[in-house]
């Protein structure tokens, strides 16, 4: 699976299969993030793009692949 590139920070791959694995189960984006928030993390959109971030330091991990969404 391609990693995503923000900053030069590099969201791992494990990281990204929680995120596809999570939307999978979920039936909306709505609860598709709040799944996301008791893991940790949140979707924040930053100039049109989709950056996933670490709660609650809002630390930015990298930009969403468009097939993860």
């Amino acid at each position: 699976m391609a990693q995503a590139d923000i900053s030069g920070t590099m969201i791992d791959t494990e990281v990204l299969n929680l995120l596809q694995r999570e939307r999978g189960k979920a039936l909306s984006l709505r609860e598709w993030k709040f799944r996301l928030a008791g893991y940790g993390y949140a979707i924040n959109d930053v100039m049109g793009r989709q950056v996933v971030t670490t709660l609650p330091h809002g630390v930015e991990l990298g930009v969403l692949p468009a097939h993860a969404i």
